[in-house]
């Protein structure tokens, strides 16, 4: 029988296992055994850097953890050697992991937690083939912008014809021109019978 000490011990780790899942999204369980030192060293490098949790821990204490926070129906899963990768982003864990998974035959997801339902494991490599979070914002955003882009893109181009129709008159000022010349030679022209009455007048 384990002694108090040992037993405190187990109940100090599920509670801290308790804290640290508490506000993950998505689980991912699997089985890594197989993988080299430098297989495991890559994956837990870009697990880090994609702010996801890495752990071996032992069925026993994992059946403890969720049975404390309250997540049933994974006695199925918690069989042989069991890894777990958690994170509050609820892509990445499954992004990661099933790519190691594809790439290295040893390596075999054995199921998961999505937003605190039990997930399968098609379930979770569905959730691995969805972008991440910037590109799904980015398409979102583009998506929800494209009918006004177009509608930017159309009145760009109608305000643009409507200024080159505009633009036209400039030949007609230019032609406007010429009727200036008549304007100043008007007066030459009324000049001239001015002079014929004074002629007489002389004689």
């Amino acid at each position: 029988m384990p002694s108090e000490k040992i037993l405190a011990a187990k109940k100090q780790v599920v509670e801290d296992l308790v804290a640290s899942f508490k506000d993950a999204k998505t689980f991912v369980f699997v089985a890594s055994r197989g993988l080299t030192v430098e297989q495991d060293t890559a994956m837990r490098r870009e697990l880090r850097e994609g702010n996801v949790k890495f752990q071996v821990i032992k069925n026993t204490v994992l059946r403890l953890v969720f049975k404390e926070l309250g997540i049933e129906g994974l006695d199925d899963i918690f069989e042989g050697p069991t890894a777990v990768a958690y994170s509050e982003e609820i892509v990445a864990p499954a992004k990661i992991i099933a790519k190691y998974a594809e790439a290295y035959e040893p390596m075999e997801i054995k199921g998961g937690i999505i937003d605190g339902k039990v997930a399968s494991i098609d379930e979770i490599v569905t959730l691995s083939k969805i972008p991440d979070p910037e590109t799904l914002y980015s398409q979102v955003v583009y998506g929800l912008l494209f009918p006004f882009t177009k509608l930017a893109m159309l009145v760009k181009a109608v305000a643009e014809k409507k200024q080159e129709e505009d633009g036209a008159p400039a030949p007609v000022a230019e032609a406007e021109a010429p009727a200036e010349a008549p304007a100043e030679e008007a007066p030459a022209a009324e000049e001239a019978p001015a002079e014929e009455p004074a002629a007489p007048v002389e004689a």
